[in-house]
């Protein structure tokens, strides 16, 4: 009489599916969390923001100039509204990036603990 030859374990192949699964799952849960903006969509442009900038934050003109709520500020004083030493700044896209770096430098030495830079997203 023959032996019969073993049976071979089966694989953890259903193990192995179900891990699959589960991370399919999770990555489609975590991917619609916060949907994309819609690519139709532009973003104002800092130049329109002449009279309607935000109310705390200084607006740097592409010259340079700097201005708080439409009056001419100088760099060196922080604006009378910063109670928590936050400055927002929101810059022309044609401003110099050395000029935005200088006026940045200047309010941190005037006493801003923070330089927020304001921007539009890039949405490419």
């Amino acid at each position: 009489m023959k032996r019969a030859a073993p049976r071979r374990k089966p694989e953890p192949t259903i193990a192995l599916i179900n891990v699959v699964f589960l991370m399919l799952v999770f990555f489609l849960v975590a991917g619609t969390v916060a949907p994309p903006l819609d690519p139709d969509l532009s973003l104002v442009n800092a130049d329109d923001l002449e009279g309607r900038e935000p109310p705390d934050a200084l607006v740097l003109s592409a010259d340079g100039s700097l201005r708080f709520r439409g009056v001419p500020v100088d760099p060196t004083v922080l604006p009378p509204d910063t109670d928590d030493a936050t400055v927002r700044i929101v810059p022309d896209r044609d401003v110099p990036a050395n000029r935005l770096m200088e006026v940045t430098l200047m309010l941190r030495a005037a006493g801003a603990d923070r330089v927020m830079v304001v921007a539009e997203r890039g949405l490419e």
